[in-house]
């Protein structure tokens, strides 16, 4: 696991920044409360984003729970008296994490969920706006609203429903019950599972995969993903094909074909 006192402070220290070569690491550290996410941490979790979102350096960003028992526990509702107590309160409320929420979800840089323990509501939804989502065996994942008397909101379903379907949607948010790792698996709320020694070593690789591989044909790839799930009329063709042109022109194509003639590893700049 990464060293926590090498990394930047946000929220008060609940929400941790570090950069390892090519990869950027936000830690969700509140272990006591099992990572639950209060207003200053939603926060906290943007301004990281946005300084990781703006390092050239950094090729991959990954999410993470400190403690071991979870990743995020969903929210903080012990602030729930003071800041969703109605219909007014949660709307402004909503306003305030939803603006980081946006921020990870048009995130231009490939995003992974590395997921220990528990992965609930909120933590939900931090984990679907992920790229990729990987996770130790024994964790568990559920949304508690109904249980709660919370509406779940529209772009949490809509991931939701993408991932696994409006069948297993609807078992999940009317019933709020856990499933475990395998389980979340097999229904494709996540992409991998390993055994929990083995998660962090296993993230890191991937993360380095990725950072070595050609940034323009990654963001290429999620940009034209992105555009696949979006309702035909809404689809921007043109983005596709503006990314595409740039990929095709870019030193990082030349790299590539002569890399591949030289049987060599290439040397991507993301130009």
């Amino acid at each position: 696991m990464p060293d926590l006192s090498q990394e930047t402070p946000y929220a008060d220290g609940k929400i941790l920044m570090q950069v390892t070569d090519d990869v950027g690491v936000i830690t969700f550290n509140n272990p006591d409360k099992r990572n639950a996410m209060s207003l200053e941490m939603w926060e906290g979790f943007g301004e990281a984003l946005t300084v990781l979102r703006d390092d050239e350096a950094v090729r991959v960003v990954i999410l993470r729970g400190a403690g071991g028992k979870a990743f995020v526990s969903g929210a903080d509702i012990s602030q729930f008296e003071k800041t969703r107590h109605n219909a007014a309160a949660s709307e402004e409320y909503g306003k305030r994490s939803a603006a980081q929420r946006a921020l990870l979800a048009a995130y231009p840089k490939p995003t992974i969920a590395c997921i220990e323990g528990f992965c609930l509501g909120g933590g939900m939804q931090v984990a679907m706006l992920a790229d990729i989502r990987l996770a130790a065996q024994g964790s568990q994942f559920g949304i508690p609203a109904a249980k709660l008397g919370i509406a779940y909101g529209y772009d949490g379903l809509k991931h939701l429903v993408s991932l696994v379907g409006p069948s297993w949607a609807r078992l999940l948010m009317y019933t709020g019950m856990r499933i475990d790792a395998a389980e979340a698996l097999r229904i494709g709320l996540v992409e991998r599972v390993f055994p929990i020694n083995e998660l962090w070593g296993e993230t890191m690789a991937i993360a380095q995969t990725i950072s070595e591989n050609a940034p323009l044909a990654i963001k290429a790839a999620k940009i034209t993903i992105a555009e696949v799930l979006r309702d035909e009329s809404a689809r921007d063709m043109n983005a596709i094909k503006t990314i595409g042109t740039a990929c095709m022109d870019s030193a990082d194509f030349r790299e590539g074909r002569q890399a591949f003639m030289e049987k060599r590893k290439p040397k991507f700049s993301g130009k």
